[in-house]
């Protein structure tokens, strides 16, 4: 049984395990760099240990250094967040062998749906739609045949990550090497995987998630969809649940198809599998992320239930209490993220906060790792807080969402508030009518 868990991330994720697991009744142990010894998830657990520079490579991303600290702690489990090595399988398993509870899917699953291109496969088996694509290019010339096969444009992905690293769109034959070779330098630079594959690209998609929670007792529900379509170079910037694209037939539709193919594949804990949607409203199997997900918390407050409570307990073998026709979408929720980066370059802004206060009132919430007088690191991602704002309707969520950025102060350091309420003052958000090019034409970029 879980006793103690070791969060092996930092920042507002590590605490919100740390939440969870205070509920659960069980210990903590943070893990940090030299540069996040102040922290506040250093703060709020029961233990911490500092494992190494801030270079993540020496710390974060260290796995002797995050056993070690278990071992001395402890600790006999770990949750992973999400980035670092949260879809490593093999600190899954370097876990599992030191005898510790890895709180999230088994190391093979990982494998199999983590693996861009093995994925794929799986999705076709269980008949999920799929984008024209390929296997693993193994030369100029063959994504050149492929390319020609599936025709122009495509866009060509690393098979072992995500996050826009290794993705090049690629509109003729001109221009296909250099991308081709360019996209596996990124690839190996990122995930130590130099394979790329490719997909017919869809112009002006649409970027819909749906989320998974199965246990090892073959349960599996689909805690419904996010909208994800406000990116800026394949980032998300702001998030919303239930999708205002998406239909009440093909939302049933693809619970039916997803539950199979989790089920099948022997999958359990957390997972999203994440689909484009082209003009014609036809849904897309892109990838599936075997991990929690930063935009975890807009299902939470839609759905009622605490999703990282529910991936402890299911790496504890518990069985799920949860029945999928329990499960209706009650509101609207959005969450935007505030980065510590100017608004208008999208440079990071690190140094010190000089002064912090977070939004609050009726149905507001702000998962956030930060506090006055804490000095914002350059080391790491720039996201500092997500407000998320719930309301009985999607209308009534926008107005929420834009009092609550009114409120937000965060001095000392520039943040992207400003964007978010362009974002959420525009016709076409306001009319749920969006596309993964939407941010771009609203920059003018």
């Amino acid at each position: 049984m879980i006793k103690k868990v070791l969060i092996a991330n930092r920042g507002e994720i590590a605490l919100r395990v740390i939440r969870a697991c205070k509920e659960l009744g069980l210990k903590t142990v943070a893990v940090h760099s030299e540069v996040d010894a102040e922290a506040l998830h250093v703060r709020f657990a029961d233990e911490a240990v500092c494992i190494g520079p801030a270079n993540p490579r020496l710390s974060y991303l260290h796995v002797p250094a995050i056993i070690a600290a278990a071992e001395i702690t402890g600790a006999n489990a770990i949750h992973p967040g999400y980035g670092f090595l949260s879809e490593n399988a093999e600190f899954a398993e370097t876990a599992q062998k030191c005898k510790l509870t890895w709180i999230g899917p088994p190391p093979d699953a990982m494998r199999a749906w983590g693996d861009k291109v093995t994925a794929r496969t799986n999705a076709a088996r269980f008949g999920l739609p799929m984008l024209p694509g390929t296997g693993v290019l193994q030369s100029p010339e063959h994504a050149l045949s492929e390319a020609r096969r599936i025709g122009f444009p495509i866009i060509l992905k690393a098979s072992g990550g995500g996050g826009g690293r290794g993705m090049k769109i690629v509109r003729d034959e001109a221009s296909l090497t250099a991308a081709f070779l360019t996209a596996r330098e990124e690839a190996m630079a990122g995930f130590k995987n130099p394979d790329v594959y490719l997909e017919r690209y869809v112009e002006k998609p649409k970027h819909i998630e749906f989320q998974i929670v199965a246990d090892k007792h073959g349960n599996v529900v689909i805690a419904g969809e996010r909208e994800c379509s406000i990116q800026r170079r394949h980032q998300k910037v702001l998030e919303e649940a239930p999708s205002p694209s998406l239909s009440q037939e093909a939302r049933e539709r693809m619970i039916v198809l997803l539950q199979r193919a989790v089920r099948e594949t022997g999958y359990y804990s957390l997972g999203t599998v994440e689909f484009l949607m082209d003009e014609r409203g036809e849904l897309y199997f892109m990838e599936m992320n075997t991990r929690v997900q930063v935009e975890h918390p807009v299902t939470e407050m839609v759905m009622g239930m605490d999703l990282v409570a529910e991936q402890i307990l299911i790496a504890n073998g518990a069985k799920m209490a949860i029945e999928q026709s329990k499960l209706v979408a009650r509101g609207h929720a959005i969450e935007c993220r505030i980065n510590a980066e100017d608004a208008r370059t999208f440079a990071p802004s690190p140094g010190k906060i000089t002064e912090y206060h977070p939004p609050g009132g009726v149905g507001i919430r702000v998962d956030s790792g930060v506090y006055g007088g804490w000095r914002v690191p350059p080391n790491y991602d720039s996201l500092l807080a997500k407000v998320i704002a719930h309301a009985p309707t999607r209308k009534q969520a926008i107005a929420r969402m834009r009092r609550a950025l009114d409120e937000f102060i965060c001095e000392g350091v520039k943040v992207n508030t400003e964007l978010h309420k362009r974002i959420l003052d525009a016709p076409e958000f306001q009319k749920g009518d969006v596309s993964t090019r939407f941010l771009e034409q609203l920059l003018g970029t």
